[in-house]
C-alpha cells in the first residue's frame, strides 16, 4: 500500500497501525508486515508493531530478535517475556530430546558390543 501521492489521504500511525491490525487477522501477511514495518520505521518504540511483527516472523530467529526487541523498549512487557521464555523451553526441549535419543543409542551399541565381546570369547 503506498499512503504517499496525497497527506490528506495518509492514514496517521494509529490508523495504519489498526488497517495492518486487520490484514494480519485477516490472513494477508505481506501487506500486514508492511504497515507494521512503517509503522515502527515511524516509531521504533511501537511495542504493538512489533509484537505483530513477532507474531507474523518468517523464522523464529526473525520472531526472537522482534520480542527481544520489544523488551528493550519496556522490560516488563510480559507477553514478550512469556513468548521468549516458550521458546527457549521448546529449544531446551528439543535438545534434551536429542541427547536422550543418542544416549539411548550409544547404550544399545555399549550392550552390543558386550554380548559380541562375550559370544567371542565364550566360543573359543
Amino acid at each position: 500500500m503506498d499512503f504517499s501521492e496525497s497527506p490528506a489521504q495518509a492514514p496517521n500511525r494509529e490508523e495504519l497501525l489498526q488497517l495492518a491490525i486487520r490484514a494480519a487477522r485477516a490472513g494477508n501477511k505481506e501487506p500486514a508486515r508492511a504497515m507494521f514495518h512503517r509503522v515502527w520505521s515511524e516509531d521504533k518504540r511501537n511495542e504493538r508493531a512489533m509484537m505483530w511483527l513477532a507474531k507474523l516472523a518468517d523464522d523464529k530467529a526473525e520472531r526472537k530478535q522482534w520480542l527481544t526487541r520489544v523488551l528493550a523498549v519496556n522490560p516488563n512487557n510480559e507477553i514478550a517475556k512469556q513468548a521468549l521464555h516458550k521458546m527457549q523451553y521448546r529449544k531446551s526441549a528439543k535438545d534434551n530430546r536429542t541427547l536422550l535419543f543418542f544416549g539411548v543409542i550409544a547404550g544399545i551399541l555399549i550392550v552390543l558390543m558386550v554380548v559380541i565381546f562375550v559370544v567371542v570369547f565364550t566360543a573359543r
